[in-house]
């Protein structure tokens, strides 16, 4: 059992002292402290206050060591996104830290995409992946950058290289906006989503590229989910039609009036 170590844990992360947490939970400070030791077990109304505070279920507590979770997952429980209370499907996220402990975003190109639906959640694949970081990217979040094929993001082009963060709690999926979709048939997807969660168990997935249909995705074949940061690539994006439309029309004016101005003379 964790309870002790666990409260403990996430009593400092909150930058409190016991004499703070007893005081907000009507305890003794020896009492809390003989808890965070060991040599007290609380009972059922007290594991139930402790975890209201920490808003963590029971569950957690007591059978999770938060210490060994990566830091995007320990920062998720901590906004309340604990599985056990939100209700979302337990997902555990194999990951790779660097020597400063810091989270890695790890490489998944377009080689390696092909094993990634079977091999998410296998430690030693991720492991082998090429890893990198991005300064600007927040620290308590965890990100992975895949690379895209084919031309349905247009004008996102083929090959680019797309960072997404993990999307623990997928009723928090905003509609309409974009994300890299790891699926069971599929693989890796990178589409605009419709989301109907939580009131239907299913997503509608959209190209950017109006040439391909949308297309329905059912929670059970839905692996991962990332919402997209931003892309790399070497490629310009495809010139904006519109723009281009409107620069024709531009010269065609000014050729109109070239004409003009000789049948005039």
């Amino acid at each position: 059992m964790f309870f002790g170590s666990n409260i403990k844990l996430l009593r400092k992360r909150r930058g409190r002292t016991q004499d703070d947490t007893a005081l907000a939970m009507d305890l003794k400070r020896s009492t809390l402290s003989g808890y965070e030791n060991g040599v007290a077990q609380p009972d059922i109304t007290t594991l139930v206050a402790f975890s209201r505070y920490f808003k963590v279920s029971v569950d957690t507590l007591l059978s999770v060591d938060l210490s060994v979770l990566p830091e995007s997952q320990l920062s998720q429980l901590e906004k309340g996104y604990d599985v056990y209370i939100t209700g979302a499907q337990l997902r555990v996220l194999a990951t790779t830290i660097d020597s400063h402990n810091r989270e890695n975003i790890e490489l998944v190109d377009e080689k390696a995409k092909a094993g990634y639906a079977t091999g998410y959640a296998d430690p030693e694949f991720i492991s082998v992946l090429p890893v990198f970081q991005l300064p600007f990217l927040h620290k308590e979040r965890k990100y992975r950058t895949f690379q895209i094929n084919g031309d349905s993001m247009l004008p996102i082009p083929h090959g680019s290289w797309v960072t997404g963060e993990y999307v623990q709690n997928w009723n928090l999926i905003r509609d309409r906006h974009a994300y890299l979709i790891v699926t069971r048939h599929e693989g890796v997807v990178f589409k605009v989503v419709e989301s109907h969660l939580p009131k239907e168990p299913r997503l509608i997935l959209h190209s950017l590229n109006p040439a391909y249909e949308p297309y329905e995705i059912h929670v059970n074949d839905i692996r991962e989910v990332w919402k997209f940061i931003n892309y790399i690539s070497a490629e310009l994006p495809e010139p904006n039609r519109e723009i281009e439309m409107a620069r024709a029309i531009h010269d065609l004016k000014t050729q109109v009036r070239a004409i003009q101005v000789k049948l005039d003379l």
